[in-house]
């Protein structure tokens, strides 16, 4: 399944030589020692690598006894109209990798950059090890690996190309609730990393981060991790005990509007979406200090279940008119659940969460969540909520956003296809 090191000698080119030389270049040139790999269309099923069956989420394969485990074998579909890693089922294990243009590239190297990733990242993902990759046994479990690139605001400026910056793409306004780091602030370039493997996930960074010496260089990193167990009916908690992504919007349906970009006035990004990723840190001792009917009192749902205090089941809509026989109302005007609402059908995108944690300045363990919320429009349908949490809500007492960045996620391609090709070709 993964090539020898051989591979690269024949070839008889290095990854500079690829970068610097343009040997990539051209729409049909993605074919070094054998070519992309073969992916199946946006919409199908993932497969297992040597498997007959196939898999649209990871439920029901968990391993018993000692057999090999179906995950390890996992396979998304790299190649079509929409990149992986936006509507798939969320992997166990993220990393957020961003980078910075080196100075003096242009829209060539930029573009040579994105045919390297796009045939690293098509083998990657089939469980194939790309053309350089000096440790192919690491390829060989794609754990259900995807590799979503973006692009940031100031990549356009830098290259010359505002006229291709969608209308939207611009660092989120100041909020009174934001102490930002700017550690974690806006990039050029994005590589947002899932695998259900944490080795694999790794792998697949180190190689792709090295593939872009010479053109861009890391700014920043932020791995975490989810309930790997969601896959067996476990809900995913953050790390305050709460049910999280208790809302989402039915992107493989009728709500497919509210997450990809249409050809509506940006033709180029049609089928690609955005990002916007807030890291958030977490007040847990001081989350730990209140007892439980304060904590429920600010999300505005059972903490056991996840349910609203209004009643029903963790996917029960909120009844916001609900009030106590004294006229209060069941849920505060200031709780998490109805400040997160939204307020009009348009005000609702994908959360996609993950948990961190980090050794913090002052010696003490930080814990968090990435937030990372997808959309078509972040100013129409991320902003304005992000705007009611920061008025008020109860939660913002344990809770500071101390990271912010928003890219524009690249549509997808096919096979003989690179990404970003209508944008810089």
């Amino acid at each position: 399944m993964s090539e020898s090191r051989g591979a690269a000698a024949e070839a008889g080119v290095g990854r500079r030589t690829l970068l610097k030389g343009g040997l990539l270049g051209g729409a049909g040139a993605l074919t070094l020692a054998g070519g992309v790999a073969s992916g199946t269309s946006a919409g199908q099923a993932s497969t297992t690598v040597g498997g007959a069956g196939s898999a649209g989420s990871v439920s029901g394969i968990l391993p018993t006894g000692d057999a090999p485990s179906p995950v390890g074998h996992l396979v998304e579909p790299f190649h079509g109209a929409h990149q992986a890693g936006i509507a798939t089922v969320p992997q166990s294990h993220a990393v957020f990798v961003a980078l910075d243009l080196d100075e003096g590239v242009g829209v060539t190297e930029l573009g040579r950059l994105m045919r390297v990733w796009t045939d690293d990242i098509a083998r990657l993902a089939s469980g194939r090890a790309p053309v350089t990759d000096q440790e192919p046994e690491l390829a060989a479990r794609p754990a259900g690996l995807t590799v979503t690139v973006g692009w940031g605001a100031g990549l356009f400026g830098r290259l010359g190309t505002e006229h291709l910056r969608p209308r939207w793409l611009a660092p989120l306004p100041p909020l009174p609730i934001d102490d930002l780091d700017g550690r974690f602030g806006e990039a050029d370039l994005l590589l947002q990393i899932g695998a259900h493997s944490p080795v694999t996930l790794a792998h697949a960074r180190r190689h792709l981060v090295g593939a872009a010496r010479g053109i861009a260089s890391p700014r920043w990193l932020q791995p975490g991790f989810r309930e790997p167990m969601e896959r067996d009916g476990w809900s995913l908690r953050n790390q305050f005990g709460q049910v999280d992504g208790t809302v989402q919007p039915d992107v493989d349906g009728v709500d497919a509007g509210l997450l990809w970009i249409d050809a509506h006035g940006q033709p180029a990004w049609e089928g690609g979406s955005s990002l916007v990723l807030r890291r958030i840190r977490m007040d847990l001792a001081g989350w730990e200090r209140a007892d439980r009917v304060a904590r429920e009192h600010a999300v505005g749902r059972d903490l056991a279940t996840g349910a609203p205090l209004t009643g029903g089941e963790v996917a029960t809509p909120v009844d916001l008119h609900a009030v106590l026989p004294g006229g209060l109302p069941v849920v505060d005007r200031d709780a998490h659940a109805r400040r997160a609402g939204p307020h009009a059908p348009h005000q609702r995108f994908l959360r996609r969460p993950y948990t961190y944690e980090e050794v913090a300045a002052d010696g003490t363990v930080e814990t968090g969540l990435l937030f990372a919320a997808y959309q078509a429009d972040p100013l129409r349908q991320f902003l304005p909520v992000q705007r009611r949490l920061a008025e008020a809500d109860l939660l913002n007492l344990w809770t500071t956003p101390v990271g912010s960045a928003v890219f524009a996620l690249l549509p997808g391609c096919p096979e003989g296809g690179w990404l970003g090709q209508h944008l810089l070709a």
